[in-house]
């Protein structure tokens, strides 16, 4: 399928042999996409009637409905989003603000006239989202969505309303004055030092040891992390540069400038963790930090990350968090170590202090401990005389690295098939493009492996054979 440029539709051949163009003109109430589409002989008259197409759709959209207090509140919220908002949102915030605007607000409340639409309205829905909104996955999260979720819904729904209102549509906007979930920030994941020390030495035998003792040293966010250029190190200085992102947009990955200026920042890393990037780099043949697996002239894919943090935490006996609790554990590390909030905030590349109060300042016992001595001493107290709750000795922990499930490529496979029997299997493939498996019995694991190496090497010495032959 041939694509053209974001909004301008698509072009693909039939299996009749025409051309067919498609273009999205909108969506239905229950959010799907509504299409249109042409059809050609060649592809060059489909590329013109889809462009004409295109036009005829865009004059409509450019005149309107007639805006009054007559038009539905979908209609105004699909007309506000289009031509107020997305123009200036990012590829990924417009997908969530599709599916807040066009899966919950419009199929709840799109067919309310605008001049009618009312407080209780609003009030109601926003009930409805909290005790049974969520649309996928109610089985993992429940029938409810997320406070955040609800707040931003009204956000959304208070911005079109106040643009309605200073358009005269409207003599006041409803929205005012609801009753909101209260905001209060998620609850954190930190990782203790032992915790630490496992997921580092279960990473090194997972072979992505650097990634993550990079991100546990600065912070960074994934898509920054991931979006690192061996350029971007001074190994002399240490001084690290982040100036760019990757995320995943439309299926695709898509690297971008961060999304503030405060964002783009120059980090200087501990000297013992410039040392392990530079032996590190000596295996990348790469001008990317953390290449992707597959292809070594991209980046890593922000999804195998998080996949890959997940199962070293479980071989390694951690609590499952997300990448980003990473980044909270490197805070909380830093703030007990005193580095000062507006320090960590030019660390993390937020636009303000507060911002990091809020989220990321987290008040550990170390920290509440510190802050009572240091009363005591102005006080005239003697501190020694406080009595301290005993810690354990800090001790490197003893954990072993467990081997992963998947094997490496070209080794085979060992199934067990019963107690006493052990089956290898090998599948190459051979020069004339198909698979041709081989397998071997044994009645234990490292019998089954000894004679999987012996058969490995023999089918390999017959597919340079064939290929010398061919």
């Amino acid at each position: 399928m041939a694509k053209n440029k974001r909004g301008g539709g698509s072009v693909h051949l039939r299996k009749d042999g025409r051309w067919e163009g498609r273009i999205v003109v909108g969506r239905d109430q229950r959010g799907y996409p509504k299409t249109k589409n042409c059809l050609a002989r060649t592809k060059k008259e489909c590329l013109e009637k889809l462009k004409a197409l295109r036009a005829s759709c865009e004059a409509p959209e450019k005149q309107e409905r007639p805006m009054g207090p007559g038009m539905t509140f979908g209609e105004w919220m699909d007309f506000w989003y289009r031509n107020y908002c997305r123009p200036g949102l990012r590829p990924n915030t417009q997908s969530a603000y599709e599916a807040m605007i066009y899966k919950h607000i419009i199929p709840a409340l799109g067919n309310i006239p605008l001049g009618k639409l009312t407080q209780l309205d609003l009030q109601q829905f926003y009930t409805q989202l909290k005790t049974s909104g969520r649309l996928t996955r109610r089985e993992l999260y429940g029938p409810g969505l997320s406070d955040r979720t609800v707040r931003s819904c009204h956000a959304n729904c208070r911005a079109a309303l106040d643009k309605a209102m200073a358009e005269g549509l409207i003599a006041a906007n409803p929205a005012d004055g609801c009753r909101l979930p209260p905001k209060k920030g998620r609850e954190m994941q930190v990782l203790n030092r032992e915790e630490l020390q496992r997921l580092l030495i279960q990473a090194r035998a997972e072979g992505c040891y650097e990634l993550f003792l990079l991100e546990l040293s600065t912070g960074l966010r994934r898509g920054e992390l991931l979006a690192l250029r061996w350029e971007d190190l001074n190994e002399e200085t240490g001084e690290l540069r982040v100036e760019r992102q990757v995320t995943r947009t439309n299926g695709h990955l898509a690297v971008s400038t961060p999304k503030t200026k405060a964002s783009v920042r120059t980090l200087v890393l501990p000297m013992p963790v410039v040392e392990a990037l530079r032996e590190y780099r000596t295996a990348v043949r790469s001008h990317w930090m953390f290449p992707s697996p597959k292809n070594e002239d991209a980046p890593r894919d922000p999804a195998s990350c998080r996949k890959k943090l997940e199962a070293i935490l479980e071989r390694a006996g951690c609590r499952r968090v997300r990448f980003h609790d990473l980044r909270h554990t490197f805070a909380t590390e830093a703030l007990e170590h005193g580095m000062d909030v507006k320090t960590l905030s030019a660390v993390f590349g937020h636009v303000s202090a507060a911002t990091t109060l809020d989220i990321y300042t987290h008040v550990t016992d170390q920290m509440r401990t510190q802050a009572a001595e240091k009363i005591d001493r102005r006080m005239g107290a003697k501190p020694a005389a406080r009595r301290r709750k005993k810690q354990p000795p800090k001790t490197m922990t003893d954990f072993q690295a467990r081997p992963g499930t998947r094997r490496r490529p070209g080794t085979g496979c060992v199934t067990q098939i019963n107690d006493r029997l052990w089956e290898g299997r090998y599948s190459p493939k051979w020069p004339d493009g198909k698979k041709h498996p081989r397998n071997i019995y044994a009645h234990s694991l490292a019998e089954c492996e000894e004679k999987l190496a012996v058969m490995i090497l023999e089918v390999r010495a017959e597919m340079a054979a064939a290929k010398e032959g061919a």
